[in-house]
């Protein structure tokens, strides 16, 4: 689980509420109306503007990559291919057949290789997925990128709406109160629901996109050398450029115990 996500959520949330506790109380910033005005609001929008399926694949991949899925390092996936070119080395392609690993690329990439198939074929095929993967993810940070900018503008909308209701109703001042609630809490919930949630998920599915890119291919690179037969240690060498400084000079100090 990526606990940093929602430590950021939660503190982001926290601090906001402990604002608005200082001199009031928390029912003095419910407003359903308003609420309804920019939740209904956004959501209509953004059906606008993607697809059903869009949407729901965009919630289900934000909360598995913000929340749930760990995108593996590429220092553990350097170590892990370079294992399987040794194994290549010794027992030939087939010998991957018995090695499990948690990664579902990877381990499409050795059921491909152990099948038979043509280099080619390969590569194309794990191209193919790795293309996809991005489709996938930017659909979703398009979605929650709308969503960032639809809740924002559908809360000045309420504060219009807020601000025609006061305005009609200035003879009856019972009614000024709820009309101003109204104007000025939805242009609250929409920042709150764009900074808060919206446009951090984006950013969160964004920097996922990038990280599944590199692991994508560092594993094609991988592939196409196992089957080439290239040597484990100069492969892990070439590989070494996946990896930070620090990660290099700790996978150059195994190479050479």
């Amino acid at each position: 689980m990526d606990i940093l996500t929602l430590v950021g959520l939660v503190a982001g949330v926290v601090i906001v509420v402990l604002a608005m506790l200082a001199n009031a109380s928390l029912l003095t910033f419910l407003n359903l109306p308003g609420l309804a005005i920019v939740l209904g609001g956004t959501f209509a929008v953004t059906l606008i503007k993607f697809r059903l399926s869009s949407v729901m694949g965009a919630f289900r991949l934000a909360f598995a990559a913000a929340f749930t899925d760990r995108v593996p390092s590429p220092a553990a996936l350097v170590r892990e291919v370079g294992a399987l070119a040794m194994v290549v080395r010794k027992e030939g392609i087939l010998g991957l057949e018995n090695h499990q690993t948690d990664n579902v690329f990877l381990r499409k990439a050795i059921n491909l290789c152990v099948d038979g198939h043509p280099p080619e074929l390969v590569e194309e095929a794990l191209a193919q997925e790795t293309r996809q993967t991005a489709e996938r993810y930017e659909v979703a940070e398009r979605v929650f990128r709308g969503i960032g900018e639809s809740a924002p503008a559908i809360g000045m909308l309420g504060t219009l709406v807020g601000l025609v209701q006061m305005l009609n109703t200035l003879d009856d001042p019972s009614s000024i109160g709820p009309a101003m609630a109204i104007a000025l809490l939805t242009t609250l919930y929409g920042a709150f629901l764009a900074q808060l949630i919206a446009l951090p998920l984006a950013d969160k599915l964004q920097l996922k996109a990038e990280d599944e890119g590199r692991n994508h291919l560092l594993i094609i690179t991988s592939i196409r050398n196992i089957m080439r037969g290239e040597n484990p240690r100069v492969m892990t060498e070439l590989l070494s450029s996946f990896v930070t400084p620090d990660q290099r000079t700790g996978l150059a100090s195994e190479r050479e115990a």
